[in-house]
This record gives C-alpha cells, structure tokens and sequence, in this order.
C-alpha cells in the first residue's frame, strides 16, 4: 500500500444542467401516426386470411394460430432487421465520429457483497485503466467474507497506469446494491460517476472512450460493452453469444436513437446531474440497472452507446446458476416496467418512454411466449397432421438469421469467429431453454411468489481473456 498522500487540485465543474425540454405536439402526432400504422396492418391482415377460413372451432383456432403467427413473424423481421440495420447505421457513425479531448474528474464506485475472490482482479484492472483523472471508492455492502479485509490493504493512493489513484472504502451494513451504490455516489464529489459490480474488470480504454460522449450537454447516461469473461465452455460461450447478439447489438440499436433501455450493472457512466434528477437508484425492484435507466429517460436525458467502454464479467458457469440469474432478470424488468406503467399506457405522458417501455415488454414477456406457443404449435401440427417438415423449415429460418446476427456482431466488435457455429444450438435450445424460465418467472411475478436476491458463485478466474478484442482501442 502506498500512503504518500499527495494534493491535487480537481476543478469540478457543478453546474446544474437542465434536461432538454419536450415536444408534446410531436409527441401525440407520432402517437396518431404509429396507431393507424398498427391498426392498418391487423385490418388488411384479417381482410387478406378470413376468406381462406372454415368457420368452425377448430377452424377458428387454426385461423387464430395463423393469425397470430403472421403477426409474430412481421414483429421478428422488423426486430432483427430493424435492430440490425439501426447498429450498422450506429457503428458506421461512431467509427467516422471524431469528438474532442474531454478528462473530467471521474469516480468509480465498486460496490461489493462478498466479493473476496474476485475483487483484487477487479481494482488491478481499474488501476491499468488509462484516463488522467479518477477514483475508486469501494463499497462494502456488510460482506461476511474477506472482502472487507482485502478492501482495506488497498486503501490508499496506489499506482496506476497515469499515477496515483486514490482508493477508498466505504463500510456499511447490508442493505443491497442500490443503496450501495447510492452510498459511493453521496461520497464523491465528482460530477460524473462509473457504477460497476464486483466482479467487473475493465479494458484501458473504457473511461476515456465513454467520457466523451458527455461532450453534449443532452447526455445524461453511457451503457458500457458487457463481455463474458469465463469462455472455452459450451455454457458460457453460448452467453458469451448472446450477450454479443442478444445484448449489445440490440444497445448498439438503441444507441442510434440515444434510447439504450438497460444502462449494464457491469459498466455504466452517469452524469451525476442525471442521477439527482431521476432519485438515483432504488431498492423497490430486482433490477434497479433497468429501474435508473428508466427514470433518467423520463427525465428526458439521453442515453447512449459506447461498444470501447468494455467490462468483462463472470458468467454462470452451469445450468442452475444460469436460471437462477436469468429468473431473477426477468422478475426485475416486469417490476421496472410494472414501476412506470403510466408510460405504457399513456403514450403522451412520455412518447420515448412509451417506446421503450414496449419494447421491454415484447422481449420480457411477448417474445419468450410467442416463441413456446410456436415451438408447440409446430410439433401438435407435425404429431397430428404429418407436417414435421414446418418444424424443419421455421427453426431453420430462425437459425439463418441468428447466424446473420452473429456473423455481424463478431465482425463489428472483431471478436473469436468461433463463436459463430453455436447460432444453431443458441436458437434451438439456449433461447428456448431461456424463455420457458422467463415465462414460469412471469407467472410467479404476476402471483406475487416472494423472491430473493440470489448471488452469483464467483470463481475468481483472474485477469481479461486473452481470445477476445479486449484492447478497446479508440477508433
């Protein structure tokens, strides 16, 4: 530990900034507009499939069925199309984009739950991040492990890449990782904060690459890249996939519109302006990422995308721990979308909101239904009616898109091409596998079955994997 404390001088700039101010009229036009559009298609829909009907109960299921499907098949081209298109569109400008130097002083708050085993890798790999000017101030969440006495021996001003950083460390009792990161955010005195967990560890270039984005004054938020670190195993190279297909294609999507959904645990950059604005992080959800997410939204502060700011994070390594995490996920995003209803029902309260709260509904509960409904569908039609071949056809029209999706991601964010082939076994039986547990998580949150957190066993597996592009390099 290295006790030569030196004195800085950090000019904070502690300017209160307005979020932008909305445009209500527009607001309600593209409501208008969006209904007719919707509204337009069920009807030329049901004009164009009634005729072909045999008006009887089984007709009427089979004319359902088919109706439903149409429909689930327009919603899945525009999903992938539209998602793919809109990241092109967002990489192709971020790679042409030059922004200015821009080094504000940066605190990045750790809050940790019996972390022991993995967090030194984690402080090492913030102590490597190359940026001028930022902290660390580890929370302690009342461990009953080490992790406070390892926190403790680096305590300090310790050197890293640009100098000394200063490490701190807040002890606390048990009150879970909102109130945790609440904790780091009241403690420092910078304007912009980077919220993690534990077990994250972060590429050089994150701080530096995410920062400049708050060039315009509008941004309130910066979704980090979220990368699986534990690879060479079917399990987690399968999430390693999706958190590239299923995860940051999506963000990167979004970052097109300056709408990301779900600011990532592992790696978030905030303006702490924002933060006070939306009531920082609450405790009254399972998933208070996408909960502060949705409140600085609703404060109309855009959120964007930073695919060089990249966290690695530990993955479940078997199945129990994998659904158990996934559960839990599911529960936290029907809690945030059940916390802000009023934007799902009323679009004119909030139009992007609207938007985005929709979209978290098709996926959370929509999508993993449908895809069930369908998967069930086609083997009842194939056992009663001999027509295996449409199960053959849909799961292969399925596959050949994923491997679209995957063989873009992999070649935007220049990651292992291996992980191409299991676009296969990640849409016949990962995602399915994931939605039946999303849909049982469903059932049990419209219940009200009492859950509780669940926490992650760590493995401690050191530092970044060297098979990935973890360089992050500016481009």
């Amino acid at each position: 530990m290295n006790n030569n404390n030196q004195k800085y001088q950090i000019a904070l700039d502690n300017r209160e900034l307005k979020p932008p101010n909305r445009n209500l009229g527009a607001e309600k036009l593209r409501v208008i507009f969006l209904s007719g559009i919707f509204s337009l298609f069920l009807i030329i829909t049901i004009i164009l499939t009634l005729p072909l009907t045999v008006l009887t109960w089984s007709g009427l299921f089979v004319y359902a069925s088919i109706v439903s499907l149409v429909i689930f098949l327009f919603i899945l081209l525009i999903r992938y199309f539209g998602t793919l298109f809109m990241a092109y569109f967002y990489i192709t400008r971020y790679t042409v984009q030059e922004k200015e130097g821009f080094y504000p002083f940066i605190s990045i708050i750790v809050p940790v739950f019996n972390e022991g085993v993995v967090l030194q890798h984690s402080i090492e790999s913030l102590l490597d991040v190359d940026y001028p000017n930022y902290e660390i101030i580890i929370v302690n969440d009342g461990s009953t492990d080490d992790t406070a006495a390892i926190a403790e021996e680096l305590v300090g001003h310790q050197r890293g890449r640009s100098g000394l950083i200063k490490i701190s460390l807040i002890n606390k009792p048990n009150s879970g990782k909102a109130k945790a990161l609440n904790a780091g955010i009241q403690y420092s005195e910078a304007q912009f904060v980077l919220c993690m967990d534990g077990d994250s560890q972060l590429t050089p270039n994150s701080l530096r690459m995410a920062v400049r984005h708050f060039i315009n004054p509008a941004v309130g938020a910066v979704a980090g890249n979220v990368k699986v670190q534990n690879r060479k195993h079917l399990l987690t190279d399968l999430q390693a996939l999706e958190y590239l297909e299923g995860l940051n294609m999506p963000r990167s999507a979004q970052g097109f519109i300056q709408m990301v959904n779900i600011i990532p645990g592992p790696i978030g950059l905030f303006r702490k302006a924002a933060l006070r604005d939306a009531g920082f992080y609450s405790s009254d959800t399972f998933a208070e990422d996408a909960d502060i997410t949705l409140k600085i939204l609703a404060q109309n502060w855009k959120i964007v995308y930073e695919p060089n700011a990249i966290a690695f994070t530990e993955a479940p390594a078997s199945i129990y721990q994998l659904l158990k995490q996934r559960y839990r996920w599911t529960r936290g995003i029907l809690q945030a979308i059940r916390k802000h209803k009023r934007h799902l029902i009323n679009p004119t309260v909030n139009f992007n909101n609207s938007i985005i709260l929709w979209q978290m509904f098709y996926e959370a509960l929509i999508w993993p239904t449908m895809n069930i409904f369908v998967n069930l569908y086609f083997i009842i039609v194939a056992l009663f009616y001999g027509l295996s071949s449409f199960i053959f056809l849909w799961w292969m029209g399925i596959a050949v898109l994923d491997l679209m999706a995957a063989v873009y991601c992999i070649a935007a964010e220049k990651e292992e091409f291996r992980l191409v082939p299991y676009a296969i076994i990640y849409r016949v039986v990962f995602i399915l596998l994931i939605d039946v547990t999303k849909a049982m998580a469903t059932v049990e949150e419209f219940l009200g079955i009492r859950m509780i957190w669940g926490k992650l066993e760590r493995t401690g597996l050191g530092g970044l994997p060297k098979t990935a592009n973890n360089t992050a390099g500016a481009r």
